[in-house]
């Protein structure tokens, strides 16, 4: 068997996995699943960024009204706090894109494994490999690009999201549960640092009524929060660096390595006249 068949053969090989794994299913049901867990990862994010920036809000919009002698002054020290609120506000915003981000993700998915992208997929294959058989690749060539772009929509977003979930769990998983719990408890630490809660009452505008003492009291949490702050800071630098990595750095890397094997593939199938006469 000299090595013309074996190349052949090869490529009937290729394209027979090709056809088989474009109508296998599991693949996809796995994809979607797992860009859905980063949609919720990203979701559960940023509602906890909100509920810190409206605990932050809180802190921040405390006035104080002292009339001494009869002469009114207002206090409002809680204004030191809107460079931080400011950035949990961005920090917010940076998740919600992300959500968006795994979204868009979720939205290639149902494209691509769509019947009809399947059937386009399988017939340019077929086509491929009767030109290529015939001998006939060169009169093919307006197929290659319609070759790639399907079999990037078909194959490359899924294994995107295989790999970007895979590369979550073992390498950023355990960050990403440390620098949650950590933002998650932000909030009670803002809203209740130094202070008993009441009896009997543990909601949110219990522990909001008790931002209601005298300065002293005030300027003693509001320099707690700023102390905390350098924590928090860090906690969202790396859970935005997490999420920038898996929502932009790896499926870019991804969708451009997907890019290169479809047009290996395509060029496979459907050599240019020049390569196949050499």
């Amino acid at each position: 068997m000299n090595a013309s068949t074996l190349r052949n053969a090869a490529l009937i090989l290729l394209a027979a996995a090709l056809l088989l794994a474009s109508w296998w299913t599991p693949a996809d049901r796995a994809a979607r699943d797992q860009a859905t867990q980063g949609l919720q990862r990203s979701l559960t994010v940023f509602a906890a960024a909100r509920a810190l920036g409206a605990v932050i809000s809180v802190a921040q919009g405390t006035q104080l009204d002292v009339k001494p002698a009869g002469v009114g002054v207002s206090f409002a020290p809680g204004q030191a706090l809107q460079p931080l609120n400011t950035f949990v506000d961005q920090f917010a915003n940076v998740m919600l894109v992300a959500s968006v981000s795994f979204g868009i993700q979720l939205l290639l998915l149902e494209i691509g494994s769509h019947w009809l992208v399947c059937a386009l997929l399988t017939a340019a294959l077929l086509a491929a490999m009767l030109l290529h058989w015939r001998g006939r690749t060169g009169a093919g060539q307006w197929l290659r690009p319609a070759l790639v772009l399907l079999l990037v929509m078909r194959f490359a977003v899924p294994m995107t999201a295989l790999a970007n979930e895979a590369l979550h769990r073992t390498f950023m998983a355990d960050s990403y549960r440390t620098e949650l719990a950590r933002i998650e408890r932000s909030p009670a630490a803002v809203l209740g640092h130094g202070a008993e809660r009441a009896a009997g009452d543990d909601g949110l505008g219990a522990r909001i009524r008790q931002w209601m003492p005298d300065l002293d009291d005030l300027r003693n949490r509001y320099d707690a929060i700023q102390k905390a702050a350098a924590d928090w800071s860090l906690t969202i630098v790396k859970l935005i660096s997490l999420f920038i990595l898996q929502t932009l750095l790896l499926p870019v890397a991804f969708l451009w390595l997907g890019w290169r094997l479809a047009r290996a593939i395509a060029s496979r199938l459907l050599p240019s006249s020049r390569s196949a006469a050499a």
